[in-house]
């Protein structure tokens, strides 16, 4: 059986792959691509032997900072990025949580400094067996990564 691409190919750009289905349009949100004149493809619900059902997003000429490529990691850690140069992917990158994240997320204790002051967020990841969560450096306050809220 001959196999098909349900995306076009994408000459130039980035491609951010195995996005959770329900995640998609948070990645969407995040990278604030609503507003971005490249062109883009955005598949959703697409079938994956990994995760059931998948999204994806293939954005022309574009290519992420580290801090966005973070900001992807904290919404869908096991994401992929492909970088593609003339049709060809040149770079393949599995998302991982950093061990250690600045600026990026909020914290979500009222209490802590960097809710009154203008205090750059800091959090360390905690990995454990069964969940994963963030702690502020500051108050030391616990958050579960699906609860981080991302600074606009």
């Amino acid at each position: 059986m001959e196999k098909k691409l349900k995306v076009a190919a994408l000459c130039n750009g980035t491609v951010i792959d195995h996005i959770p289905s329900e995640k998609l349009f948070e990645v969407v949100a995040l990278l604030d691509l609503e507003h971005c004149s490249n062109q883009i493809t955005i598949g959703n619900n697409l079938d994956s032997s990994i995760l059931g059902q998948k999204g994806i997003i293939k954005i022309s000429d574009r290519f992420f900072a580290e801090d966005e490529i973070n900001k992807i990691a904290l919404i869908a850690p096991n994401a992929k990025i492909n970088i593609v140069k003339n049709y060809k992917v040149v770079e393949k990158r599995c998302l991982e949580l950093p061990d250690e994240v600045y600026g990026i997320i909020r914290c979500p204790n009222y209490n802590c400094v960097t809710n009154h002051q203008p205090i750059t967020t800091h959090f360390i990841s905690l990995r454990e067996e069964e969940k994963t969560s963030l702690k502020c450096h500051f108050c030391e306050h616990e958050v579960a990564l699906q609860d981080v809220e991302i600074n606009s």
